[in-house]
């Protein structure tokens, strides 16, 4: 047992604990240096520079952590948040899309890749991934939005009426802003009344 890793890490998450962020990460990079393979070690320090909106750092130490555990979806998830975070779409579109190869099931990583497109003009393909993160979470509200949006925004005015008809039957409240924000009056008949 490496007593030094053991120690280091028990202080990062009391001094977590005690809110104390620099010294946190000051006690998770020596657990580092005591155990270079330790892949949770670098996933706290990432994780407490995001927690500070410090993304350039948690960038580094996902990074880090994945250079461990490459195939770990979770990472590749927190590290594609962290570069989108940054101004950096393209390499956030790039780990979303590395998150769904190695989990397909991973309803926010779709939701991340529509997100990306809708930002980069690609609505047609916001649509597609959108649809994706809906099929797998179909009560997400903010899901069905977006994609209702980049219906919108993609000149699909029948795919539009398919996400207010779906939004009706759980929340009448975005079906009623989707209206209204895609200009779709012609579809006011089939809100309840208020």
């Amino acid at each position: 047992m490496n007593f030094d890793h053991w120690r280091f890490t028990v202080r990062g998450v009391l001094m977590e604990w005690l809110r104390r962020p620099e010294h946190a990460i000051a006690a998770y990079t020596e657990a580092f240096r005591a155990d270079p393979r330790d892949v949770q070690a670098a996933r706290s320090i990432a994780w407490v520079y995001a927690r500070q909106g410090r993304w350039q750092e948690s960038v580094t130490w996902q990074e880090k952590a994945l250079e461990i555990e490459p195939e770990h979806a979770d990472t590749w998830f927190n590290l594609a948040y962290a570069q989108e975070q940054c101004g950096h779409r393209d390499a956030a579109l790039a780990c979303f899309q590395r998150v769904t190869a190695l989990k397909p099931e991973h309803d926010r990583a779709w939701y991340g890749i529509g997100m990306v497109h809708a930002h980069q003009g690609d609505h047609a393909a916001a649509s597609h991934a959108l649809q994706k993160a809906a099929d797998l979470q179909p009560m997400n509200d903010p899901t069905w939005y977006a994609l209702g949006m980049a219906c919108h925004h993609n000149h699909d005015p029948d795919g539009v009426k398919r996400v207010i008809e779906h939004c009706l039957t759980h929340t009448p409240v975005s079906a009623r802003r989707l209206i209204k924000e895609t200009h779709r009056t012609d579809l006011m008949h089939l809100l309840p009344p208020e």
